[in-house]
């Protein structure tokens, strides 16, 4: 791990839990250039890690500083997404600059990264979530490039079992069961979650169409918690 230390961060507002994991892209086209802007005093956003596509990671602001990495979002009822979260950066040109898949030497540097963080924070695995599950309406990464599959069979965040038995809901319940997971819209605007949805557990087709796949996947995640229609 490198020390890059950026000017970018604040305290974290006495007695927050830090309770999630936000993983992002960069959305540049080099990932020095990503590196240099996060540490720009001007540039006014940061995360706590970078994680190049080589697999380096960059330490950039210590876990118990506040870093401005997820803006305007909202999870499970919490709006200061910032305040609550560690925030880390995968390096990747994004939907802009030439979206790709996320090399393995990177992937496994998170694999190694991220255990180390939820042994230190109390974030539920529900709370390891991308940067478009915060924010649906602005923003798209970590992508559905991203594999989360792999991810979450390592001991990082939630994944849908297809052999978890789920009582069968309508489409009539996908906006209130989008809500219980933990992502915010406004009422009659439930397309861009589901898109964030889909992105994330079901990344072969996210067109924001509530079909059988999408409601059984989002079914079964609930199950893991315990939900009930």
């Amino acid at each position: 791990m490198i020390r890059r230390p950026s000017p970018n961060h604040g305290p974290r507002p006495a007695n927050t839990p830090i309770d999630m994991l936000v993983l992002h892209y960069t959305g540049m086209p080099e990932g020095r250039a990503a590196l240099e802007r996060m540490c720009d005093a001007e540039a006014k956003v940061s995360a706590h890690y970078m994680i190049d596509e080589d697999g380096t990671v960059y330490a950039l602001v210590d876990e118990d500083r506040r870093a401005w990495h997820a803006g305007v979002g909202s999870w499970r009822g919490h709006d200061e997404i910032n305040s609550r979260s560690i925030g880390i950066e995968l390096v990747n040109p994004g939907h802009e600059f030439g979206y790709r898949a996320f090399p393995m030497a990177q992937m496994e540097a998170l694999a190694e990264l991220a255990p180390a963080i939820l042994a230190r924070h109390p974030i539920p695995s529900r709370n390891v979530v991308g940067h478009a599950d915060v924010a649906p309406t602005r923003k798209e990464d970590p992508g559905e490039l991203f594999d989360w599959a792999w991810l979450a069979a390592r001991g990082v965040g939630l994944w849908p079992k297809t052999d978890m038995r789920a009582a069968p809901r309508s489409p009539a319940q996908v906006p209130g069961m989008l809500t219980r997971w933990g992502y915010a819209f406004e009422p009659g605007q439930i397309k861009p979650a589901l898109i964030a949805f889909q992105r994330h557990f079901r990344p072969a087709r996210f067109d924001g169409v509530a079909d059988a796949e999408t409601i059984s996947r989002l079914a079964a995640l609930l199950a893991t918690i315990g939900d009930a229609p």
